[in-house]
């Protein structure tokens, strides 16, 4: 990702790669609960399910986003200078 004004590359830090997980989840959760939630009929089933899905994933998420943040393809060079 490149700066707007600048046009530099743009890493993000360790925790917002947190913050964009759990964010995530949040909107990952309602929508995992709702459908088992339609499908099964039980709300406390669904909410159970639901959270069990949301722990996993926030975790999985996040190592995945660090370990892209390794990753160097489509990344351009850092300038050689800035102003």
């Amino acid at each position: 990702m490149k700066h707007a004004a600048t046009g530099t590359p743009v890493y993000d830090s360790a925790r917002r790669s947190l913050y964009k997980a759990l964010s995530w989840r949040v909107v990952a959760l309602a929508v995992t609960t709702s459908v088992v939630w339609v499908a099964a009929g039980e709300l406390v089933f669904a909410a159970t399910i639901g959270a069990l899905d949301a722990v996993a994933k926030i975790a999985l998420y996040y190592f995945h986003e660090r370990a892209w943040n390794r990753v160097t393809i489509g990344r351009l060079p850092p300038p050689d200078y800035e102003i």
